[in-house]
């Protein structure tokens, strides 16, 4: 394990699958709760640590939107990115979309602008330090209604060319994509790609939902499609990337163990799938932690870790040009360790 470990460490790859709040470290959260002067329902760091316990998607929403809330400044958002940032190159990650939950921060009052300009500047401050490139996706709260969606949908109008895509997160047993749809057909007339959360804990027919009614140009999670094999057929055929989360799999109960999970056998149907952090400060860990327990857990070869970073970017938002130049960065990387085990 250790010589793929380190593999996996220095291979190159893009993150398609990270919500920039669930990457608020506790000691960033205490941090930015003195800084703020905002009481927090937790005394110490190891009290947030064993909070951490979830059984479900709604034990862990239910802390997060609760640590979300010494989130304050744009400052704030900056060095919340700077830190994940910082976690990525660490983990061989040259490109990353991130997503955000402006609904998080504006139903208590932050405004929209704070939120972005922080992320943004943090973002920039990546690329100038790490060369890491990276896209913005703003995600509505499936759990508030499609009208809720389209005011924070025309609020972020100026902002449009600073945002790759939308996306839908939040709860998802209970609000189908079909919730969504006229907000995302209104993003696709916008030129905003559009991505979904589906086949987490909902059923395959999410899945099929959010292909035909919210048309995504990228699934999210996407493990229950496994249960639909003319589903999986097609989702193969059309080439959909899906953005799977090993580490938050397991945490939410997904699998009940990482020896038990379809990452492999999506590659042997052909799908395209992705290895991704999820929100890794309350998962237990960033992308290159996701992608060696799932190689321990399944036996992965290096080979079909090459793959799983060649299908990141592939899957991602970036041009064919910048995508061939990652690509071919990433080949240059694997022929060099397949020469030095020769």
């Amino acid at each position: 394990m250790s010589d793929i470990s380190e593999f996996i460490t220095n291979l190159p790859k893009a993150e398609l699958h990270l919500h920039i709040e669930g990457s608020l470290e506790p000691e960033m959260m205490f941090r930015l709760a003195h800084r703020n002067k905002i009481n927090i329902p937790f005394r110490s760091v190891d009290e947030v640590r064993s909070a951490y316990n979830f059984t479900n998607l709604q034990d862990f929403l239910n802390i997060y939107y609760a640590g979300a809330n010494v989130l304050i400044e744009e400052e704030d958002f900056r060095d919340l990115a700077v830190a994940y940032f910082d976690r990525a190159a660490q983990d061989g990650v040259t490109h990353a979309e991130i997503f955000f939950d402006p609904q998080t921060h504006t139903d208590r009052g932050i405004p929209f602008n704070v939120v972005i300009n922080g992320l943004l500047a943090g973002m920039k401050e990546a690329e100038e330090k790490h060369s890491i490139s990276s896209k913005l996706i703003l995600c509505f709260l499936r759990h508030l209604d499609e009208e809720e969606a389209f005011k924070t949908f025309r609020t972020a109008e100026p902002w449009f060319d600073r945002i790759v895509g939308v996306g839908l997160d939040s709860s998802e047993v209970g609000h189908p994509p079909s919730k969504f749809a006229r907000v995302f057909a209104a993003a696709g007339d916008a030129g905003l790609k559009r991505v979904a959360h589906a086949g987490e804990e909902g059923p395959p027919e999410y899945v099929q939902q959010a292909l035909d009614i919210l048309h995504i140009d990228r699934l999210d999670h996407g493990n229950r499609a496994l249960e639909n094999s003319e589903l999986t057929t097609r989702l193969a055929r059309e080439a959909m990337a899906l953005t799977v989360c090993p580490l938050s799999n397991h945490k939410l109960r997904v699998v009940n163990d990482l020896c038990d999970h379809p990452v492999d056998r999506m590659l042997a149907h052909g799908l395209r799938a992705t290895i991704n952090s999820d929100d890794p400060a309350y998962f237990g860990g960033y992308i290159g932690d996701n992608y060696r327990a799932v190689a321990k857990g399944r036996n992965l070869s290096r080979e079909a870790c090459m793959t799983l970073a060649r299908n990141s970017f592939l899957g991602s938002f970036l041009n064919d040009y910048e995508t061939m130049a990652h690509l071919q960065k990433l080949d240059a990387f694997f022929h060099k360790h397949h020469e030095v085990d020769l």
